[in-house]
């Protein structure tokens, strides 16, 4: 338990050990909760991300800004990390990338397109549920796969929106769509709304969270996930720093 613990922890605070400069920016958003914005790290850029969640899980990602527009990056989870289980696994590691294709203008959107390998919920099938479960489906959620994202601010400074198509796994006969709004209060607080998964109602996700700016390099999430589908609904904790390498 107590190596457990201390390796949590580890997980949650190591990005903290680079030095940041004063003022690197995390309002430019990357990421609603699940959902990909069409905005991408800067070059020599990089976003350490830690999210706990459902079953003592973390998972710690990783994103460079390796080329002007163009972002890649890691991702591995621990499954019942948090907790008093003697059976953790490490899951296998996925990856994601992102090309930002136009900056948008007036009357167009940022465009970006990218692959995101994180799915989440593990061990979907071994789990008790009154409804039918997909025995074969080991995650609840699938990989975003490939997409297409489109991000503008709208109405209000600080309102931004963003509307996509995702196909996991390049299954391009699974044509999903996602939406979502952020909205940032003099960059101190700010409020994540998402509908992801859009194909059915049954499959779709509504997440919410509420973002918290602690430092111009550091952002603090507290969402949850899966609103309004009974014990599959989730809240999660996630901590975002960005710096320079």
């Amino acid at each position: 338990m107590k190596l457990k613990t201390l390796l949590f922890v580890f997980l949650a605070f190591f990005p903290l050990a680079a030095q940041a400069e004063q003022g690197d920016p995390v309002s430019m958003e990357t990421m609603l909760l699940d959902v990909p914005t069409a905005e991408v790290l800067d070059r020599y850029q990089a976003s350490f991300t830690t999210r706990a969640y459902s079953h003592g899980t973390v998972m710690e990602s990783i994103d460079f800004g390796v080329y002007p527009r163009i972002n890649i990056g890691i991702s591995v989870a621990s499954h019942e990390l948090v907790g008093d289980s003697s059976s953790v696994k490490v899951l296998d590691p996925d990856f994601q990338a992102k090309w930002k294709i136009f900056d948008g203008n007036l009357y167009i959107p940022a465009i970006a397109i990218g692959y995101d390998g994180r799915r989440y919920g593990y061990g979907y099938q071994n789990r008790i549920y009154t409804y039918p479960v997909n025995k074969n489906k080991e995650y609840m959620d699938d990989r975003k796969g490939g997409y297409l994202s489109l991000t503008r601010e709208i109405i209000i400074p600080g309102l931004d929106a963003t509307a996509g198509l995702n196909f996991s796994d390049f299954d391009f006969d699974e044509l999903y769509m996602f939406t979502g709004m952020s909205y940032t209060v003099q960059d101190m607080v700010g409020l994540v709304a998402e509908w992801d998964n859009i194909r059915n109602m049954r499959d779709s996700r509504l997440n919410i969270a509420a973002r918290f700016y602690l430092h111009p390099s550091l952002v603090l999430d507290a969402g949850v996930r899966r609103i309004g589908r009974g014990d599959e609904s989730e809240r999660i904790l996630q901590i975002r720093y960005v710096t320079n390498f």
